[in-house]
């Protein structure tokens, strides 16, 4: 009992911080195995970063080596990308992933060897070239550990795994700076300085070791099938036209981005320049007590990145999000090129008094600065500022832009170093030319500044065009948002436009809405002004009173007018009610005459209640149907109806399809409970299914219960029930998310698909997030399994059931009936995968596989290859295969065992499927079993018989008649008022014949009841 007391507390702690960090239990393992890796593989770069940047500035000068540094490292991209992608086609894609992080780690032990070469030949030449190297390959693994993590995290976690995971495992570097910063000295006092290459080594294998187990415990998150040769990405990206505004941005974009490679190169170029300055006149060896130069500045990085990683981590996890919400992403944006201006311009200063302590202090501050702000508030804004960019070809211009500018830049910034060496070298400027950097570095900052400030304008136009398309999607800022919409409805331009933009605003942002709206109310055109005051009605605010009077003295259109009035008299918390009574005069249009009477209804006294329900009865008695239309919709408005209840029942027969269809919607409004059964109603007609759908939702979870009994209700019409489960959809609250997710786990065939249908529909991923909060991962991957276990069965029937054992029309019906029993569970599969992987990628696969050409299959299933990770996988991929029924069934041995049956045995275990059969289906089967003369039990002839699909019935009728005469004659009499005129006339029939067989012959029904095959025990029938 102890035992399980601590196991529950440890349980409820882990769940604690499971929730605090933002993960799920099923991620849990697979994330923190990922930090390990990454931690551990980066303690190990960041100790051989040091010691090789230590050895490198004291073998070569800054400005000698690192511009060459920097021109190999422009292809060094390129090269590994190239020769990552060539090894998968050669070999599957976890093992690339552990063999290149092994090939980080062992050209390490080659370093050391030549680091400790003696030969008094050679040894010297050696030792500079391992070093130069050393230099280069650590430029080359980062590349390839921030390559290897992202693909495998990609491996390991969906799109929307990702998005709580991958922050964390990418704080793996921030921690490996901490340790590897406050260990390094303590290693270099312990082993030396060579010897740190050594034990980076075996940090690295470590972390290779780990992504083995990863790999291994993971393998269904890792394509088995090699990388087909395909179009390159930049290819298909540079087919693609950008015309217009997007070009500029995309253009902006580049400039952005090659500005702060150019700055993080420069300044690193300063920094290290002045450590090496520093390093050789003694400066650092006297503060950290080192005895030797290369030691001191190994000593010094370490200690300067524990620091940077400290506040790196405190940046990232306290402040980040915090800054760019408070400030704006474009603002926050400015700090990084802001910054580094101002260091630059004090550095330029200190230059010429020759103060070099001071230089020196401003330089690391600047270093500081850069790599704190690039690495935190920079790398999180990176995804915004793609987000105008429509969906179609955003990945490609982000690895454009990633892949092939930010290397290009850093070539071009290493040659322009060698230039700017060569010169100061070869004129009288000497050393001092090198300072021409400073003054770069302060331009470039500036035009880095500009860059942004027209990236922010642009971004607001092709924000506003995303609106307009509908093509906006992820997070945005909300400060821009709200700028684009004031400079959209303030520039000239089609309502359409305008009001797509209102809507998207009331979307986001919908409390606040009125902030941006309300002062514009007296600029914009009728319909823009209506739809305004709509969105400020949701959540109004006295505040723009002010602006909503201003707008009613300039007596604007009726429609507006009316949702004006409704809005001021709402708002307000002591309105005078007698300013409404002009409005109740007859010459008054009648939306506002209706208004005016629905607010005197609702909160005036009870002489001007009687004076607004006369006007109310008089609109609702009208001949005209304007005057009736506009009566209703006043009723949802008003509250209490009073009198008025009369006339609903004759206005819900009225002749007028408007009429009734306002009628509803003010049932909803004022939650009239005896007339939701008239809302029920109206989801049968074709007229008024939309208007009823829309008083439902209205309803919101008052009406949760009514649609779930009429949705569970298999009696009524199935497009009636599909209505129903896409009202609740639409409700869209948590309430209606819980229904519907409950029914998914429990649904089967048409509901099942329905209800996976309007979850994946609903707007901004909710029913997919709500599915995903709700059942999780495993609970996804067991609705997978169920259906795999389904096609299992079916499968298996499909194998007993062949034509040489069943033949004639009914088996050949049921065969039919079981393969599209098969497609509609592939359908369903489908769907269940878009819940855990991109939609896109899903339909791609889909699209392919329903091809007729082998060359599109394969492509369908390399893609399923590439993005599933469920256990279940490889049975998947063969039953979408064109393996024969057997492979198919061998593939889900995991999941089902397979027996070899009778006919009569199998169709009797399909029987007690029934629930999982379609109705068809289901008949077909009754069919076969009256042709081939099988015998069913009882329990499930008399479920079968109860089924709510008149020729399911009427399949049982037929099999009773062959297989149990007598025990039909007891239960015909109960069918005689069977609801489905078929059934009805087979029963009829049935008994005429009876009866005629009975006067013929007598006795002789029962004697040849005994000569046909029935059932084992009648008994089951006898007591019906």
């Amino acid at each position: 009992m102890e035992l399980k007391s601590q196991w529950l507390i440890d349980d409820g702690v882990k769940q604690k911080f499971l929730r605090w960090v933002n993960l799920r239990p099923e991620e849990s393992e697979r994330t923190f195995l990922m930090f390990a890796f990454y931690t551990i593989t980066s303690i190990g770069l960041v100790w051989f970063e040091a010691s090789t940047v230590a050895l490198f500035l004291q073998e070569y000068k800054a400005e000698e080596g690192l511009p060459w540094i920097y021109i190999a490292s422009a292809g060094i991209g390129s090269g590994l990308g190239f020769v990552y992608s060539q090894l998968q086609k050669v070999l599957p894609l976890r093992r690339v992933l552990v063999l290149t992080a092994l090939l980080m780690a062992v050209p390490l032990l080659f370093f050391w060897f030549g680091l400790d070469n003696q030969s008094p030949l050679w040894g010297g030449t050696v030792v500079a070239i391992t070093i130069f190297l050393m230099r280069l390959w650590l430029e080359a693994i980062y590349v390839l550990n921030d390559l290897n993590t992202s693909i495998t995290a990609n491996q390991l976690f969906n799109i929307r795994e990702i998005k709580r995971t991958y922050p964390l495992i990418s704080s793996g570097i921030l921690v490996a700076d901490v340790i590897s910063g406050f260990s390094l000295t303590l290693l270099i006092a312990w082993v030396g300085l060579k010897n740190v290459v050594a034990m980076a080594c075996l940090m690295m294998v470590i972390g290779a070791g780990i992504l083995f187990y990863l790999s291994q415990s993971y393998q269904q998150a890792f394509p088995d099938s090699l990388r087909r040769s395909s179009e390159d990405r930049l290819s298909e990206f540079a087919s693609r036209r950008l015309q217009g505004p997007l070009r500029r941005y995309v253009v902006l974009l580049f400039t952005f981005f090659i500005l702060a490679q150019v700055l993080l190169l420069l300044v690193d170029f300063q920094f290290l320049r002045q450590l090496q300055l520093h390093g050789n006149e003694g400066m650092i060896t006297q503060l950290l007590g080192q005895q030797n130069s290369d030691a001191a500045i190994a000593s010094f990085l370490g200690w300067f990145s524990a620091v940077l990683g400290i506040c790196e981590l405190a940046m990232q996890w306290l402040a980040s999000s915090r800054v760019i919400e408070r400030i704006g992403v474009f603002a926050t944006a400015m700090l990084l090129p802001g910054m580094i201006g101002i260091l630059g311009a004090v550095a330029m200063a200190i230059a010429p008094t020759g103060w070099i302590l001071g230089l020196f202090v401003n330089i690391v501050a600047l270093k500081f600065l850069d790599e704190l702000l690039h690495y935190t508030l920079f790398a999180s804004l990176g995804p915004v500022l793609f987000q105008p960019v429509p969906d179609s070809i955003r990945s490609g211009i982000q690895s454009v832009v990633r892949g092939i500018a930010e290397p290009l830049s850093t070539g071009v910034t290493g040659l322009a170093l060698l230039v700017l060496v060569w010169f100061s070298r070869n004129t009288s400027f000497g050393d001092v030319g090198l300072n021409w950097l400073l003054p770069a570095i302060v331009c470039l900052s500036v035009i880095w500044v500009l860059t942004i400030w027209l990236l922010r304008s642009k971004y607001v136009g092709l924000l506003v065009m995303s609106a307009e398309r509908g093509q906006l999607s992820g997070d945005v800022d909300l400060r821009e948002l709200k700028r684009a919409v004031v400079e959209a409805l303030d520039q000239p331009g089609t309502d359409l436009h305008k009001g797509s933009c209102i809507e998207l605003l009331s979307q986001l942002d919908h409390k606040n809405v009125g902030e941006v709206l309300a002062p514009l109310l007296t600029k914009l055109s009728p319909g823009l002004q209506r739809k305004s005051l709509e969105a400020m009605l949701a959540y109004p605010n006295p505040a723009y009173l002010g602006q909503v009077r201003a707008l009613i003295d300039q007596s604007p259109a009726p429609e507006v007018l009316a949702v004006a009035l409704r809005y001021v008299w709402i708002t307000e918390d002591e309105p005078d009610i007698r300013q409404l009574r002009p409005y109740l005069r007859p010459e008054v249009d009648s939306v506002v005459r209706g208004t005016a009477a629905s607010l005197m209804m609702r909160r005036g006294s009870p002489t001007q209640k009687a004076e607004a329900t006369n006007t109310l009865r008089f609109m609702l008695t009208h001949k005209q149907e304007r005057e009736r239309v506009m009566g209703c919709r006043a009723l949802g408005e008003a509250v209490y109806l009073q009198a008025l209840r009369l006339y609903i029942p004759d206005l819900l027969q009225d002749e007028s399809l408007r009429v009734r269809c306002a009628l509803l919607e003010a049932i909803a409004s004022t939650h009239l409970e005896e007339f939701y059964p008239s809302l029920l109603r109206g989801l049968y007609y074709k007229s008024t299914r939309e208007a009823a759908m829309q008083a439902l939702v209205r309803l919101e979870n008052d009406a949760i219960p009514m649609l779930v009994e009429l949705a569970e209700d298999g009696h009524k019409p199935d497009l009636v029930r599909l209505h129903a489960w896409r009202a609740i959809g639409q409700i869209g609250t948590n309430e209606a998310l819980d229904a519907l997710i409950s029914h998914l786990m429990t649904a089967w065939g048409i509901d099942r698909r329905s209800i996976l249908r309007i979850l994946l529909e609903m707007p901004r991923d909710l029913g997919i997030d709500s599915v995903a909060d709700r059942l999780g991962r495993s609970g996804i991957e067991r609705l997978i399994d169920q259906e795999l276990m389904f096609v299992g069965q079916l499968y298996a029937a499909l194998l007993d059931f062949t034509p040489a054992q069943t033949w004639g029309r009914e088996a050949d019906l049921l065969r039919r009936a079981l393969r599209d029993l098969q497609l509609d569970a592939e359908e369903r599969l489908f769907m269940l995968m878009k819940f855990l992987y991109p939609i896109s990628s899903i339909k791609a696969a889909a699209f392919n596989l329903q091809s007729h050409s082998r060359s599109n299959m394969a492509r369908g299933l390399e893609i399923l290859d590439n993005t599933l990770d469920i256990p279940s996988k490889r049975a998947l991929l063969s039953l979408l295969d064109r393996n024969s029924d057997l492979e198919k069934l061998q593939s889900l041995s995991e999941l089902m065992s397979y027996e070899s049956m009778t006919p009569s045995d199998r169709l009797r275990h399909l029987l007690d499927l029934r629930h999982f059969l379609s109705d068809w289906s289901l008949a077909c089967c009754f069919h076969l079993a009256r042709q081939a003369r099988w015998s069913l039990t009882p329990d499930q002839t008399i479920a079968c018989l109860r089924h709510p699909r008149g020729f399911v019935r009427e399949s049982v009728l037929a099999y009773l008649k062959m297989a149990s005469p007598r025990a039909l004659m007891k239960l015909l009499p109960m069918l005689t008022h069977d609801p489905d005129p078929l059934v009805a006339d087979q029963v009829q029939t049935i008994m005429r014949e009876f009866a005629s067989v009975s006067a013929k012959t007598g006795n002789q029904t029962a004697k040849r009841g005994n000569n046909v095959i029935d059932f084992p025990n009648r008994t089951g029938f006898e007591t019906i």
